[in-house]
């Protein structure tokens, strides 16, 4: 694998042919940090044992897929701007997608779910070690229909497309890059404008949602906005609930 773009943004790139889990080998490698500084990236397309939220596996056949972590040490001192890292690569992900699906409706499920046209094409995995955080994302590339993990899913290959890795990548880590910066300099969400940037792309807001909470509770109502520290607004028989993205086990859009 080639990726001359997405080499000339990260500070350091590396492409290796298989992982079990490309977070949990940044991990590893991040108690390095003059060797694995900021905004360093690992890659594969045959990760053997990913994980996704809630300790879900995470595995695709060999070269269907691509496996990203990338170590972001320059982060915001807020710890609510903080809790914004997921949506914000979700963000990301889903404007790289859109670049080489024009014409496709390409969104986030809230918290940080990709969606094209509906269907599922990436999921995002954000880790923190102490002094950083590991942005793990998937995304389906060259999967074929029959290899699809769930109905509900989607991929470049079965939207009748090629995705171009390198430029997919060289966007996501641009972008990712551009927006952890400006909520690190201005502090939070709404003056950084990362806020306004997430609702854009959040597919969940004004749609019919199906949360399940941990207790087992099922809440069903409209999403109507986003919080300033990013949980999201559920109106259900004229009452408003916040909810976090640690608190659910699953968003379903109806």
């Amino acid at each position: 694998m080639h990726f001359p773009q997405a080499e000339s943004i990260a500070s350091r790139f590396e492409a290796i042919d298989e992982s079990a889990s490309t977070n949990a080998a940044m991990r590893a490698l991040s108690a390095d940090a003059e060797a694995w500084p900021h905004l360093s990236v690992l890659l594969t397309d045959n990760q053997t044992a990913g994980r996704g939220r809630l300790d879900r596996s995470w595995t695709t056949p060999a070269g269907s897929a691509l496996a990203i972590s990338v170590l972001l040490r320059e982060l915001p001192s807020s710890p609510v701007a903080m809790g914004w890292i997921p949506l914000i690569a979700g963000v990301a992900m889903a404007q790289a997608v859109a670049e080489q699906l024009p014409g496709r409706e390409v969104g986030v499920k809230w918290p940080n779910d990709v969606l094209v046209d509906g269907l599922k094409i990436c999921g995002i995995l954000a880790e923190s070690t102490g002094t950083a955080i590991i942005v793990g994302a998937g995304v389906n590339t060259a999967m074929v229909e029959h290899q699809l993990p769930v109905p509900t899913a989607t991929s470049f290959a079965v939207l009748g497309e090629t995705a171009d890795p390198d430029l997919l990548v060289a966007s996501y880590v641009r972008r990712l890059d551009g927006l952890t910066s400006s909520l690190s300099t201005w502090g939070d969400a709404v003056r950084s404008g990362v806020h306004a940037a997430v609702s854009a792309r959040c597919a969940s807001l004004g749609r019919d949602v199906e949360v399940s909470l941990p207790d087992g509770t099922i809440l069903q109502g409209t999403a109507v906005r986003l919080e300033p520290d990013g949980r999201l607004c559920v109106q259900s028989s004229g009452t408003e609930h916040l909810i976090s993205a640690g608190d659910v086990v699953h968003a379903r859009l109806r």
